[in-house]
């Protein structure tokens, strides 16, 4: 558990830094800002591609490198890519086979393209408006195999989805980083593009040792950045196990917890401060 200062804190988006509306609260921006003030760096970390965090990217004035697709990209504020991971294609395709087989809906984003096979698809709408980035819709992924940066698949079974990351992670083993960032929403990239491997990534870029990392999230695909900050926070609104996962919970997105998260675990260790927590 960290005791000293926190100069960088990692952010999930959604489900965290904004609420089931998408729209940053008041008391969001607001807290961003203190951490400006405090000297305490923001990145955002999310399974979106960068493009589509780029609306809350703008909206906080963030300057710091960003991870998209869980870590499969990482670019600096102005657009340049820093680092890159994509899944192998064999996996992609073998990945694709499955979620086609199960009848789970699948888009593959190759983090400047969102590809869709039907962009009538019942959950295009709803990430369409969460994203703002218009979909492309292709008869075949196959040309596209050797540049997955993520496959998500979709389904309302929230069961089904949970037995296919089971099933994904034991085909392959290390080879693949399967985990859900919703209920309704299955993300696989590369095993190096995780959120912890992309927090320690930032962390480094930005020279500031992960012991000085603070971390916020609230599904499964967090937990291996919580696992590496030295402060870690969960939602209110995170599963369980994603809750004892953390060293703290705080409230819900939908009840300003992220900003109560800044307000009474971060900023009081920031640097110069005396930990008041």
């Amino acid at each position: 558990m960290s005791t000293g200062a926190i100069r960088l804190l990692v952010s999930d988006i959604d489900g965290t830094l904004i609420g089931s509306d998408k729209r940053l609260a008041p008391a969001t921006v607001e807290a961003a800002r203190a951490l400006g003030r405090a000297g305490i760096r923001l990145c955002l970390a999310s399974s979106r591609s960068v493009d589509g965090m780029r609306q809350y990217l703008d909206a906080l004035g963030v300057d710091t490198p960003a991870a998209g697709l869980n870590g499969g990209e990482i670019l600096a504020a102005d657009g340049s890519v820093l680092d890159r991971r994509n899944l192998d294609p064999e996996v992609a395709q073998l990945t694709l086979e499955t979620l086609e087989r199960h009848g789970i809906e699948s888009w593959v984003f190759t983090g400047t393209e969102w590809l869709v096979a039907d962009a009538a698809g019942p959950f295009v709408p709803r990430e369409q408006a969460a994203v703002k980035i218009d979909p492309i819709e292709v008869p075949s992924f196959a040309p596209y195999l050797d540049r997955v940066g993520k496959i998500m698949g979709a389904t309302t079974d929230y069961p089904l989805l949970e037995r296919v990351e089971i099933q994904l992670g034991a085909m392959f083993g290390e080879r693949v980083n399967a985990h859900r960032s919703s209920p309704w929403y299955l993300d696989v990239t590369h095993p190096d593009a995780n959120k912890g491997a992309a927090a320690m990534r930032l962390a480094r870029l930005l020279g500031i040792d992960p012991a000085e990392m603070a971390c916020i999230g609230d599904m499964d695909n967090d937990i291996s950045m919580l696992q590496v900050a030295g402060l870690s926070i969960a939602m209110g609104n995170a599963p369980q196990h994603v809750q004892a996962a953390a060293q703290y919970v705080t409230a819900g997105n939908n009840e300003d917890g992220w900003a109560k998260a800044v307000n009474t675990l971060v900023l009081p260790r920031a640097p110069g401060r005396t930990n008041g927590v």
